[in-house]
């Protein structure tokens, strides 16, 4: 088997999906709608799990724990197992004037912050917890600075 070298590997697009896992699907549906402001992304609800836009080509998944632990057969081919435990971590970007309206979306929804960071380079986040304990951090900037939606 030929190994290839690191400056010859395909370029990643980016991110496309991602997943957590959740014990209340209502209730973590409900929370990320109806707090987040996500829309979902097509008709995607079901008793396994719910899709969100997050950004442009962007889907966070939201599983049923434990719903996903066999492989899904599709016409098309095979979707392999999945599944998480304990709290994960997950950042999304934000404005950087959104600050305080922020806050005040989520202390009107009883959403307490567990976190908050001015960045050295740049920016600011606002880390909370959702209904499973996930880790959700509010960013309003890249890892460089840059204010979200800047073309690196």
């Amino acid at each position: 088997m030929e190994v290839q070298e690191p400056g010859k590997c395909p370029r990643v697009h980016g991110l496309v999906e991602s997943s957590i896992y959740v014990r209340d699907l209502p209730r973590a549906r409900d929370f990320y709608q109806r707090v987040l402001g996500l829309r979902p992304a097509g008709e995607t609800s079901s008793a396994r799990l719910n899709a969100f836009w997050v950004g442009p080509g962007q889907v966070l998944l939201i599983c049923r724990r434990g719903g996903s632990l066999n492989a899904i057969e599709l016409r098309g081919g095979r979707i392999p197992p999945h599944d998480g435990r304990g709290p994960l971590h997950l950042a999304l970007g934000v404005d950087e004037d959104s600050r305080e309206e922020w806050r005040n979306r989520l202390a009107s929804h009883e959403v307490s912050l567990t976190g908050e960071v001015d960045w050295s380079t740049g920016g600011w986040s606002l880390y909370f917890d959702d209904p499973d304990g996930h880790a959700i951090e509010l960013k309003s900037s890249d890892w460089h600075g840059r204010p979200i939606g800047t073309p690196v």
